[in-house]
């Protein structure tokens, strides 16, 4: 049998790549574009943290260790952390200790660059997934437990179907209310997105800012995105930001402030109304806390899980 190289990522490699993922994480396809947009082309790519397993030039295995080079926002770069977004082997080489092995080299490279803590799965803004789906690969769950990595949180998927959807009336009632007592909910304007961007960034999470800010570049319909206003932005949802899928929900978020007024109720419906405006089937995304507020309010609006994934941390010691 030909030997296995273990190296850093080359220029040529990323055919065999794309291939070798989707062998090995059929559940989980990938494609050129992808892998060039959101790996090859991040600022944080660094392409010894690539870490591929290859027979005869041939990849058959990878694991990605990336640490910040450029902050996701202001001048924060977590110089204590890094991450493995994702990594396998292909299926006809597994058994034989190569993932291992690959996951070993990818902490090596972080360690080596002073990195004490290493998260597996959720890299913003280019992850695959949020965590390891222990249903889909218990063998992938197995292995970084082995190696020291813990579960730090358990966030799950959820979609809903929008065929026959139609805006409950109690929704219907609860923002002719909020708008008499002076709310708006409404698309923004131009002037406004520099405001909407921070509000992301700052009460969320700087991923978020992101988001919204690549999607205006990117030319998204205004009217995929709703804000909730009264002197000043109380809360926002929009769908399609994330790689221009328009049946992906999110990012969504209102002011912790104004919770309990129902806004989130509001936005998420008249989201979901404005998706099947358009002749879509289905709602989804990749990351909620099932027993959280948005959880609840997912459930109710009638979102169910779809998947479960284990967010994992290692630890220096």
């Amino acid at each position: 049998m030909a030997e296995i190289v273990t190296r850093g990522f080359t220029a040529g490699d990323e055919s065999s790549l794309v291939g070798a993922w989707n062998r090995s994480l059929p559940g989980d396809p990938t494609t050129a574009g992808w892998f060039r947009d959101c790996v090859l082309l991040d600022p944080n790519f660094d392409p010894e943290g690539l870490r591929v397993a290859c027979v005869d030039d041939q990849v058959v295995g990878c694991a990605y260790a990336v640490r910040r080079l450029t902050p996701l926002a202001g001048t924060e770069l977590d110089p204590e952390t890094g991450w493995i977004p994702f990594f396998f082997v292909d299926p006809g080489h597994r058994r034989g200790g190569l993932g291992r092995r690959l996951l070993d080299e990818a902490l090596g490279f972080l360690t080596g660059h002073h990195r004490t803590t290493v998260d597996f799965a959720p890299y913003t803004p280019n992850y695959v997934l949020p965590g390891v789906d222990p249903q889909a690969y218990p063998e992938a769950l197995r292995l970084l437990t082995e190696l020291g990595f813990g579960t730090l949180y358990s966030p799950v998927a959820m979609d809903r179907g929008l065929v026959g959807y139609v805006t409950p009336d109690d929704v219907t009632e609860l923002r002719a209310k909020r708008e008499g007592e002076g709310y708006e909910f409404r698309g923004p304007r131009d002037g406004e997105l520099p405001e909407l961007i921070r509000f992301a960034s700052d009460v969320f999470n700087p991923d978020w800012g992101e988001a919204i800010r690549d999607a205006v570049r990117r030319g998204i319909a205004r009217d995929r995105i709703v804000v909730a206003r009264r002197d000043g932005l109380k809360g926002f949802a929009m769908y399609a930001a994330y790689r221009g899928i328009p049946e992906r929900f999110g990012p969504f978020g209102v002011d912790p402030e104004e919770r309990g007024t129902g806004l989130g109720k509001i936005l998420l419906h008249a989201t979901m109304t404005r998706m099947r405006a358009e002749g879509l089937h289905s709602s989804w995304f990749l990351w909620t806390g099932e027993a959280s507020p948005a959880g609840h309010l997912y459930t109710k609006a009638g979102y169910s899980i779809t998947r479960r994934f284990n967010v994992m941390r290692w630890q220096a010691r």
